[in-house]
């Protein structure tokens, strides 16, 4: 797997809010065999909580910009704010501006989890989507509204009513399985599961065997952009049919 970048492997930056499912990149990296590299530098958090004055805090330039700082040392190719509901939160033009601002410090291609999401959907051409949301329904309604900002048709949305990202990061293999398999799918062309909090990196191929239908997590899109941002993005095994 090769860019064409003056890093080889490919690096992909990541910026990652505080303690949840962040193993789940170097168990990527370690499955690849070197063939990724993923440096994680953890911002900082205020209060850990899925309630919009806290993530618009959260995603606020102070702490993503010392975080990049912290991150440039690692050499990356391109970076990614590895956070959903910090990026959606701010609406469509405030996620552009936050990742604009941070690509402006940085000097490099950058992007977040939320703006993956779309840009992801694009290049498979899926338009109608379920939403399995972790969140509270208030926060999981602004990533619908996201989501119909970018052009997409939100077939339905469940909510699971989750306060923190560090109970996220608890759910086991089957309770995450489970929560895609109970989506609402008729009439969908994939599920979106979007929060990088949760563990999903391990078990894509099973969600998307639970659905039926492609399905893309958080932390599979939030890779799969970082790559999209240096060129052609490499066909990876058992990363969901994002990666075929």
């Amino acid at each position: 797997m090769s860019t064409g970048h003056r890093n080889t492997p490919p690096t992909v930056g990541l910026l990652y809010p505080g303690h949840s499912a962040e193993d789940d990149f170097p168990m990527l990296e370690k499955r690849l065999d070197g063939a990724l590299r993923l440096p994680l530098v953890h911002t900082s958090v205020g209060e850990d909580a899925h309630e919009v004055g806290a993530l618009l805090d959260l995603g606020g330039p102070t702490r993503l910009a010392e975080g990049a700082r912290q991150l440039l040392e690692q050499s990356p190719d391109s970076v990614m704010w590895a956070c959903t509901s910090g990026s959606f939160v701010f609406g469509w033009d405030g996620a552009r501006k936050q990742v604009d601002e941070l690509s402006h410090l940085v000097g490099l291609p950058t992007s977040s989890t939320s703006i993956a999401f779309v840009e992801a959907l694009k290049s498979v051409g899926l338009q109608r989507v379920s939403v399995a949301a972790s969140y509270p329904e208030d926060v999981a309604q602004r990533f619908v509204g996201f989501l119909q900002d970018g052009g997409f048709e939100v077939t339905a949305m469940g909510s699971h009513g989750i306060y923190t990202a560090a109970e996220v990061g608890t759910l086991a293999d089957d309770q995450v399985v489970g929560l895609v398999r109970g989506a609402d799918r008729e009439g969908a062309d994939a599920v979106l599961v979007p929060d990088t909090a949760m563990h999903t990196l391990g078990q894509l191929d099973a969600l998307e065997e639970a659905a039926g239908i492609p399905v893309l997590t958080a932390n599979q899109v939030t890779i799969w952009e970082g790559l999209r941002l240096l060129g052609p993005v490499p066909e990876l095994p058992e990363m969901g049919s994002l990666f075929r």
